[in-house]
């Protein structure tokens, strides 16, 4: 079987969650003996064609973007030419021009969309969009939410309650580097070996202002990894609150972003909007058996961290609550080690790539099946 992934950004140009997750996707299911090709956009040109990780990157030109919604005119036509010979086409939602595509690229072949996440911030744009969204989701053959949490709580998913199945992201440990001693040492003489941990995009649903605020309230070191749109906008919140034990690390490589999950006490995530629909680097933070402290949303958040069994779970946007969280965990080490152990086991039963590629490879199979 050969299937075909389209989504706006894929490595090596964008390394978020929703890269990551078809990464994981593609590894996982190319060991069940399927044939994986992504369909990206790059505006940093380069190689129309890329191997990575077994599998075959197509990237065409970006023309332009607005409001988040990447468009090229290239894509429409490697898109009608790659899915002739596909056997199955997998969208990512949301992505407005990806659903355009779809129709502008007459795709006659089976086709499945991961649900990442509604759309919560562009509410005049969604009227706007939302009759080809509803066209689109009605298209596709099949439609998987990425945890059990938002289906139920998606009104929009469970208007396709028929053809919706959740699949939960799984990751793969061996695909993550081993940080060398060295590396290990450096970050162990530069940050300590007890810290709170963010890794992520830094964007307006991350909520990394409420952790700010709750570090205003208490002095546990925190370490932020990640680059986006609003780190000097961030960086001028942690200065106007006089903190001097956050580190700003920006990106980093993933061997440093190992040695980081592998040192740090306990992850922070304090993600408060719907847009976080599941938490690749929460889900990570579980396989390395961290404790978590998380915001109760309605997504995935609360799927992977489960309230006083793998860590704890706070009502969105309230810093106070945040931090005593923080405390609670950072005053028992014991308690802090328990709930790790627990998240590194629900993480082996629930989480891993070998799972989530079984469950994709069964959805192929059925959507071939009812379109022969």
């Amino acid at each position: 079987m050969r299937v075909l992934h389209f989504y706006k950004t894929y490595y090596p140009d964008s390394w978020g969650g929703v890269e990551q997750a078809i990464r994981q996707m593609c590894v996982g299911t190319a060991r069940l003996g399927i044939t994986n090709d992504v369909l990206t956009l790059t505006r940093n040109g380069g190689p129309a064609r890329m191997e990575i990780d077994g599998h075959v990157v197509h990237r065409v030109p970006q023309d332009i973007e607005i409001a988040s919604n990447a468009m090229s005119f290239a894509a429409i036509r490697r898109l009608a030419e790659l899915a002739r010979t596909a056997d199955v086409v997998h969208y990512h939602f949301p992505w407005p021009f990806g659903d355009l595509a779809h129709f502008l690229a007459r795709v006659k072949k089976p086709s499945v969309v991961t649900y990442h996440s509604d759309i919560v911030r562009q509410k005049t744009l969604l009227k706007l969009y939302s009759p080809l969204m509803h066209r689109f989701l009605a298209n596709v053959d099949g439609i998987v939410a990425t945890s059990p949490n938002y289906f139920a709580s998606s009104d929009v998913l469970r208007r396709y309650g028929d053809k919706v199945r959740a699949i939960p992201f799984g990751l793969d440990r061996d695909t993550y580097p081993r940080p060398t001693p060295e590396r290990l040492a450096h970050w162990r003489a530069e940050v300590g070996e007890r810290f709170f941990l963010f890794v992520g995009v830094l964007r307006y649903y991350k909520g990394l202002h409420i952790l700010l605020d709750a570090l205003a309230r208490c002095e546990y070191p925190v370490v932020i990894v990640g680059a986006g749109p609003i780190e000097n906008e961030l960086k001028e919140h942690a200065r106007r609150l006089g903190l001097k034990h956050v580190r700003f690390l920006g990106a980093v490589d993933e061997q440093d972003k190992v040695a980081l999950l592998t040192l740090c006490y306990a992850l922070a995530f304090p993600s408060h909007l719907r847009s976080e629909a599941f938490g690749i680097s929460l889900l990570e933070g579980a396989m390395f058996g961290k404790p978590m402290i998380s915001s109760e949303i309605g997504t995935g958040t609360s799927y992977i961290n489960i309230d006083g069994e793998t860590g704890l779970v706070v009502p969105p946007s309230d810093p106070a609550a945040f931090g005593n969280a923080m405390r609670t965990l950072w005053e028992d080490p014991a308690l802090a080690q328990a709930m790790g152990q627990r998240a590194g086991e629900r993480y082996a039963a629930l989480f891993t790539s070998e799972k989530m590629a079984a469950n994709y490879a069964e959805l192929y199979c059925d959507v071939a099946k009812k379109s022969t």
